[in-house]
């Protein structure tokens, strides 16, 4: 693999890694404030029962998707899906400012039991395993290929991309939830300006998807070119640096504390 295909690909994990910080981060607190009416034990094995949920779910959803990947209507509905997730979290913190924790805890004052909890939590991982790796998916399909043997219908090299982008979000949980919760409370912009980076990814998809042969609604080799691939990477790392300059301090309410030990 030649040296700028292997810097095209370290640049697009370093992206993943932190995208998948910031993301696991916002579903760390979240799963915390869901069990946090359990007690310390039961709190402990519900988290660990959702992290191996999550953990199935993103690798059989990760060998279906190599196989789905480079059908337009799946790019399309993954563009669209991501697009949405990040609109619809933006337009709830800016503009409705529900509060999500005290949203959350509303909810568990029903005081669901212990295997309630965990079916709750089982669905979140579900949705944030869609999340992360369709955001994975955006970046990776427009990689060029690595020439490493196909998995499914996808060159191995991208899918090695969404491989890590997946299993680099379950580790982040599992063990860095904290250091980037606290990063988020600290920096609370950075929410902000990793959901604006989610619907960039999809923007990036939606491009993949125009591009594709079957629509031709973009010429093909454009999601390939270098001026789409420096003005996608040039606009989010603005997003990225707009995050954190203008973040103002906030006081930290929710730890994502023993989470899974």
């Amino acid at each position: 693999m030649d040296f700028s295909i292997l810097l095209e690909y370290g640049s697009v994990l370093l992206v993943l890694i932190v995208l998948e910080g910031l993301l696991a981060a916002d579903n760390a607190l979240v799963l915390a404030i869901m069990v946090k009416h359990l007690p310390e034990e039961e709190r402990k094995k519900a988290l660990f029962y959702g992290l191996a949920g999550a953990f199935v779910f993103r690798f059989a959803s990760l060998f279906a998707i190599s196989f789905l990947v480079d059908i337009w209507q799946v790019q399309a509905i993954g563009a669209l899906y991501l697009l949405f997730i990040a609109f619809n979290h933006i337009f709830r913190k800016v503009f409705i400012k529900k509060d999500k924790d005290k949203e959350i805890n509303s909810k568990e004052k029903k005081k669901a039991g212990f295997w309630g909890t965990v079916f709750k939590v089982e669905i979140a991982d579900i949705a944030f395993a869609i999340d992360s790796i369709l955001a994975a998916v955006a970046l990776a399909v427009a990689l060029p290929a690595s020439g490493l043997p196909k998995i499914g219908g996808m060159d191995g090299g991208q899918f090695l991309v969404i491989f890590a982008g997946g299993f680099i979000g379950l580790i982040i949980m599992r063990f860095a939830a904290n250091f980037f919760v606290k990063l988020l409370h600290s920096k609370p912009g950075l929410e902000i300006a990793a959901f604006l980076i989610v619907g960039w990814v999809g923007v990036k998809l939606a491009v993949t998807t125009l591009s594709h042969p079957a629509l031709s609604v973009l010429p093909e080799s454009f999601s390939h070119s270098p001026e789409w691939k420096i003005t996608f990477y040039v606009v989010l790392i603005l997003i990225a640096l707009g995050g954190w300059f203008f973040s103002s301090k906030k006081e930290t309410d929710v730890t994502v504390e023993d989470q899974a030990s």
